[in-house]
């Protein structure tokens, strides 16, 4: 069984640097709650284009996984991670900029 769960504020900042090593510009777009609220990753790709990730508990892997919530017209997917915040007032929802695709949430560490 996976150890305690690691704070989301404290995810969300360590993920942040992350992505500022890797020079990806991002933004917490909506700020959720700091212990136990769920993440939102929007990947905008700079080309009218973005995908929205969210992450859930796998109990086959024993580990979180990211799963693609939207991906197409950047409206679209704008408009699905709306819908996802109507009714959870606790979620984050970070925006990333890269147009090479990069979200880096593959990394080790990051489920």
């Amino acid at each position: 069984m996976t150890g305690a769960r690691l704070a989301t504020g404290i995810w969300v900042a360590a993920y942040l640097h992350r992505l500022q090593l890797a020079g990806i510009p991002a933004y917490v777009i909506a700020k959720g709650d700091t212990t136990a609220g769920a993440v939102l990753v929007k990947l905008a790709r700079m080309d009218c284009t973005a995908c929205a990730y969210t992450r859930r508990f796998d109990f086959e892997q024993d580990a979180r996984v990211w799963d693609v919530l939207c991906d197409g017209p950047e409206a679209e997917v704008d408009a699905a991670i709306s819908r996802q915040r109507s009714f959870d007032s606790d979620l984050w929802v970070i925006e990333l900029e890269d147009a090479r695709g990069r979200h880096l949430l593959d990394e080790d560490g990051l489920g």
